[in-house]
């Protein structure tokens, strides 16, 4: 069978043949993408009521397509007290957030207790607050750092609190191109293998993606087959994440913003291909809100949450730096013709609107 009779028959797109999706023509993609959508979710668009917070932007990594770690060009180093956290979380419940999603850069300074105590501090005065926290360039950094094992960390993680884990530090799994782009951090290989872990300790996690860099569109279908290899093993991730690169006050050169076809095609491969993970978010803050609803008619069923502060991708040119309103979120689903779902951070459904 060729890859549209593979699509027509609904069965799993082979390995070999997946490396084809990029050949067809974007509202083919989108109708075979919409009708796997349609079939899991209905038209329902979920999103969570969250807060990001990033503690510090001291960063021991030099990745060239950051524009958030504190470097020559972002000379305003910072790293908050758990006092200064803390308010931060006080101050997101008050606003009704259920979920606090933290992640760092990479900065053992105070040890490995300043990243870990936080957690226990935030769930001791607040138990039913969601803690995301810490991606697996975080734990393979602390472990390095402090002689620790990646099970060692991830105990203190279930020990201090930590519900889930983010999908960040996955960018692309080619190792040529890591070695370009983000050399010295976490490998593919051990960002796999952190979330396996954390999958066998009964967890759950995300799974992310960055794409429209020096990646080739190769490189992203075999990023998602590896995905897709270690979710059949483990069943732990909740959602993938394609995060669109942001082009700004970064150091890769002569890189263009993607346009809106590409980004389009990728959401739609990614739950053409990944059939075994349940949710692909149009992370907002990386596509725009707008592009975002457009991806829910191209398999996409998730914007994220409304974020209330957002420093990483805002420090390369995203427009979400002071994140989204509710109200925002529910006028334009409900105006695209789809159901509002605000979700818990392991998408069990809160309220439908």
């Amino acid at each position: 069978m060729n890859i549209t009779e593979i699509l027509k028959s609904g069965e799993r797109i082979p390995s070999e043949m997946a490396y084809k999706l990029y050949d067809l023509e974007l509202f083919e993609l989108g109708e075979y993408a919409y009708k796997q959508r349609l079939k899991r979710h209905g038209k329902k668009v979920f999103f969570n009521i969250n807060r990001h917070i990033n503690p510090t932007n001291i960063c021991a990594d030099v990745c060239k397509f950051c524009a958030f770690s504190a470097h020559r060009k972002n000379p305003n180093p910072y790293k908050m007290t758990h006092e200064e956290i803390l308010k931060i979380v006080d101050e997101s419940v008050v606003n009704g957030a259920k979920e606090i999603h933290i992640v760092s850069a990479h900065n053992i300074e105070g040890g490995w207790e300043w990243y870990l105590e936080i957690f226990k501090k935030i769930k001791d005065k607040y138990p039913n607050l969601h803690v995301k926290a810490l991606t697996a360039a975080e734990i393979d950094f602390i472990a390095r750092s402090c002689g620790f094992s990646y099970e060692d960390v991830i105990n203190k993680m279930l020990e201090y609190g930590v519900d889930s884990m983010p999908g960040g530090g996955a960018e692309i799994f080619d190792e040529t191109v890591r070695a370009k782009i983000c050399n010295g951090k976490v490998g593919s290989s051990d960002w796999l293998k952190i979330h396996e872990l954390w999958h066998r300790a009964g967890r759950q996690s995300n799974a992310t993606m960055l794409f429209g860099h020096i990646e080739s569109r190769e490189n992203r279908i075999d990023h998602m087959l590896r995905l897709r290899d270690l979710q059949d093993k483990t069943g732990g991730f909740n959602a993938f994440i394609p995060l669109v690169y942001q082009t700004q006050n970064n150091f890769l050169k002569d890189v263009k913003f993607l346009g809106s076809v590409e980004i389009l095609k990728t959401m739609a491969i990614s739950r053409l291909v990944l059939d075994n993970i349940p949710h692909i978010k149009a992370y907002w803050a990386t596509s725009t809100l707008n592009l975002a609803m457009i991806a829910q008619e191209f398999g996409a069923d998730d914007l994220d949450g409304t974020i209330q502060k957002e420093s990483i991708q805002s420090a390369a040119g995203a427009k979400s730096a002071n994140g989204a309103s509710l109200q925002t979120f529910l006028d334009i689903i409900k105006s695209s013709g789809f159901v509002p779902v605000e979700r818990d951070s392991l998408y069990n459904e809160i309220k439908i609107y």
